[in-house]
């Protein structure tokens, strides 16, 4: 995902994996990037997940669901970890040192006030330019990297990143998936 000119955009490949075996594009939707209340949310890790956070965010109401500032998101997510464990039977544990319960994901969240990135821990992170999660989020930082200043929209950014994490991971491959939106003034 990316932000720049005014602009944030947020994309994904669409290949799923279970261990060794590959689910491309073609044998089933794949959509790793949805729409809940005009953000764009992306998520990596289980396959559960997807249908978990489309149903759990979109279960929230417009009071619960904010997601226009890095503590908004941060109340979001907080607002909904007892839902997961409750309703979807999430299992918390990561490590037995952990100081606090996993909600077990990572997601990004692209919308009109910004590009967000939520951790394990519900740690929120704002961020100013681009950033990448998944398996493939090397290739797409570096390509990202490489880009950004020459780029003209933060759509050119995001497909740099998510075209070289289909390039050159194992676990990616298009076709490509990308949403842009303008940044609130």
């Amino acid at each position: 995902m990316a932000r720049r000119g005014g602009t944030v955009a947020i994309g994904s490949d669409s290949l799923v994996t279970f261990g060794e075996m590959r689910l491309p594009h073609g044998y089933e939707a794949n959509a790793k990037v949805f729409q809940v209340g005009g953000s764009w949310v992306g998520a990596v890790g289980s396959t559960a997940h997807f249908p978990v956070l489309r149903q759990a965010l979109g279960g929230l109401s417009a009071d619960e669901l904010k997601l226009a500032s890095r503590d908004e998101v941060f109340e979001t997510f907080l607002k909904l970890h007892p839902k997961l464990k409750e309703r979807f039977f999430l299992n918390t544990k990561e490590h037995d040192s952990d100081p606090y319960e996993s909600s077990q994901f990572t997601i990004v969240i692209a919308n009109v006030h910004g590009i967000f990135g939520v951790e394990s821990y519900r740690e929120v992170f704002e961020f100013e330019r681009f950033w990448a999660v998944g398996s493939g989020r090397r290739f797409a930082l570096g390509a990202m990297y490489a880009v950004y200043d020459k780029a003209r929209s933060a759509r050119e950014v995001a497909a740099a990143g998510v075209g070289a994490g289909c390039e050159f991971d194992t676990s990616s491959a298009p076709p490509v998936r990308l949403q842009s939106l303008k940044l609130k003034a």
